[in-house]
């Protein structure tokens, strides 16, 4: 077994354990998570990504290690946005709070099988046609300046978006939660309930957020595992975070415009990548790329909670 195997077996054997551990000893079925359990297992989380970011410094050095630091944090950033979305979400479907805890964990595993996918694909196609990442790089550019710029956020409605309206279409869904089950019998025949909707509505959502993460992360490193383990790591702990932060979620009004930074910038290092390789070395790249990041989302929360803008509604349970 060579070194790359070995790490691809612990990456695996850390995740399998970590998922037993949380939902068998951190979280109860059916059971309403509070803001302490919440906060214990954000820290479980964040233990699991760093002591893997330890492991790879041993293992394969400085530069894999920090590049995998430097996409942990880009994809945990981008994670809060999505928190914004789950809100609306499980507030549209009026989901009761004692099943957010297993909707959530089954729509965060659908998302991670999806982002393998795309990953494995996207990074195939780059390593066939290298000069994919100067698109991705003008991708990153334009949405970077488009959330930049943007005042307000578009309302999202979840019952008028594609998916939901293709699982009506295809699917007989039913308007109740079935008491905590994904699919019902109604006169001898199947249903699917509003949590199954839900479901599907968090894994679908999670991959457009992804249509700008994953090149995001492509920018940093274009190794798959750097890229599999910063996503997988970032979306298992999306779950107890959205429990930590759901009551201050509103309150990081310019987060928004930190993260258009960050993707602006790597838009940018992807685009002049054959220069910058040429006055910096890749060690020095990877530096700059992680002082960036934890500057500009550090930077950003922290201007959102001391210049909390006018106007700004009190935050309401969901």
């Amino acid at each position: 077994m060579d070194n790359s195997q070995l790490i691809y077996l612990v990456f695996g054997i850390i995740v399998l354990v970590a998922l037993v551990f949380d939902l068998g000893l951190l979280s109860k079925k059916n059971k309403a998570i509070t803001t302490q359990t919440a906060l214990i297992q954000t820290a479980f989380w964040v233990a699991i990504a760093l002591g893997f970011f330890t492991f790879l410094w041993m293992e394969e050095g400085r530069k894999p290690a920090l590049e995998y630091l430097s996409a942990y944090l880009m994809e945990w950033s981008l994670s809060i946005d999505n928190i914004f979305v789950f809100i609306i979400i499980f507030s549209a479907f009026k989901v009761r709070e004692k099943f957010y805890g297993r909707v959530l964990l089954i729509g965060i595993l659908m998302a991670i099988f999806l982002r393998i996918i795309f990953i494995t694909v996207g990074v195939t196609l780059v390593n066939q046609f290298h000069w994919l990442l100067y698109g991705f790089g003008l991708f990153l550019l334009f949405t970077g300046y488009k959330m930049f710029t943007s005042n307000e956020d578009e309302t999202f409605v979840p019952q008028e978006s594609k998916i939901y309206r293709l699982l009506k279409k295809f699917l007989p869904l039913v308007a109740h939660d079935g008491n905590g089950k994904y699919i019902v019998r109604e006169n001898g025949k199947p249903a699917y309930t509003t949590l199954f909707v839900v479901v599907v509505l968090l894994g679908a959502i999670d991959l457009v957020f992804a249509l700008d993460s994953i090149p995001a992360v492509m920018g940093i490193s274009q190794d798959k595992l750097i890229i599999y383990s910063s996503n997988t790591f970032a979306v298992l702990g999306l779950r107890s975070l959205f429990f930590l932060l759901r009551g201050a979620v509103s309150k990081f009004d310019y987060l928004q415009q930190g993260i258009a930074i960050v993707l602006i910038f790597i838009g940018v290092k992807m685009l002049a990548e054959h220069w910058i390789n040429h006055w910096l070395s890749k060690d020095i790249q990877v530096l700059i790329s992680l002082s960036v990041i934890v500057l500009c989302i550090s930077g950003s929360i922290l201007y959102s909670i001391s210049h909390q803008k006018k106007g700004t509604p009190k935050d309401k349970p969901i």
